[in-house]
């Protein structure tokens, strides 16, 4: 049994998708659905009128990557969800999701006959909501690496002064005294121990699912991740810097995956470095990769200990300079999901001379 004509007619009078025949040649758009008028407010009838006020209110940063885009499709290959970002008069934004791929129908010449065809959806919606989720997930990861000192601290300094009533009284020879002591310490180090595994594991369960890259702009979003320490009174006692080579730089991320990559080294940082000592993060786009890197003033890696820090259950696992714990696993979790991300990662650290990690990412794809 066939499906009636008149149904998918009646599903493309419904469809919120706008499908598109475009002809590169001449610039000329030879079809554009129906939808056309519905989501986007065009005129069907008038779309080649209406075409460079859409390119216009195109986002600067926009413009070269749909070119890309548009190259990419000319050559026979898919060009899959290229989000766009219109800029509306009043300074919102307006997401559109791109698909398209080219072709040449038979009997036509290679060059003027090429017809790029697709569709276009418009996602501010659904954007809008995910760019809430993800502040909240950048926020979330850098509170937990904060909350994890703010609310260990304590307990170490328990820890200590239980070790300082420890020596003092041990000539008392009182048993019960020295037990309770006994279990205070026991208590502290299980504290610290229980706040350290909890944001262990929730970075181990980032690492543990697919990649979902997506062009992101970093110096955006390099600027709230600091933002969040910078607000934060144990944070308060070491400088920060930032420094980008261009207003936006693009590379293709997970963000939850990659911020936490820098979260994480980021609260390595501060474990290392003493109050008054000053962390910097630069990024860098070249010409064919972005370098970013984070620094510190801190105590330096040992040479000794540098080549095996990306392995797994490394001995340059140390506690922090206020008894934070670690693991062991951080460093190489960072390198797996940089290299998730056809990236790499290397560290260069002095003692006493500080540490700079430098991370290495391919520039986007187009399509």
């Amino acid at each position: 049994m066939h499906p009636h004509p008149d149904l998918f007619a009646t599903l493309a009078a419904h469809d919120s998708v706008v499908y598109f025949c475009y002809r590169p040649a001449d610039k000329q758009v030879l079809y554009v659905s129906d939808a056309y008028e519905r989501e986007l407010g065009g005129h069907v009838d008038k779309v080649n009128e209406e075409l460079p006020h859409w390119l216009n209110l195109l986002h600067p940063d926009d413009r070269p990557y749909l070119t890309d885009c548009i190259h990419h499709a000319a050559t026979g290959q898919l060009a899959e969800d290229v989000n766009l970002r219109l800029l509306n008069p009043d300074g919102s934004l307006r997401w559109l999701c791109l698909s398209a791929i080219g072709y040449v129908p038979d009997g036509a010449e290679a060059t003027n006959g090429l017809l790029i065809s697709g569709h276009v959806r418009d996602t501010t919606s659904s954007r809008n909501v995910l760019e809430v989720a993800r502040r909240y997930q950048s926020k979330k990861n850098s509170m937990l690496e904060i909350l994890s000192h703010d609310l260990a601290s304590p307990l170490v300094l328990a820890q200590q002064m239980a070790d300082y009533i420890a020596e003092k009284v041990e000539g008392l020879q009182d048993a019960r005294l020295n037990a309770m002591i006994s279990e205070m310490r026991i208590a502290c180090q299980e504290g610290v121990s229980l706040i350290r595994d909890f944001v262990d594991q929730e970075f181990l369960d980032s690492s543990n699912v697919d990649v979902h890259l997506e062009r992101l702009d970093l110096v955006e979003r390099l600027n709230i991740l600091l933002q969040n320490y910078q607000h934060r009174e144990y944070a308060a006692g070491h400088h920060f810097q930032f420094q980008a080579s261009h207003p936006s730089i693009y590379a293709d991320i997970d963000e939850n995956k990659f911020m936490q990559v820098l979260n994480n080294l980021l609260g390595n940082a501060i474990k290392f470095t003493p109050d008054g000592g000053f962390l910097s993060v630069t990024i860098a786009q070249q010409p064919t990769r972005v370098l970013l890197t984070v620094a510190d003033t801190g105590i330096g890696i040992p040479v000794e200990l540098q080549p095996e820090l990306f392995e797994r259950f490394t001995r340059a696992r140390r506690p922090g300079l206020r008894g934070e714990k670690t693991t062991g696993l951080g460093m190489s979790i960072i390198k797996t999901i940089v290299e998730l991300h056809d990236g790499r990662i290397w560290v260069e650290s002095a003692e006493g001379q500080g540490t700079t990690f430098f991370i290495e990412l391919p520039l986007p794809k187009a399509g």
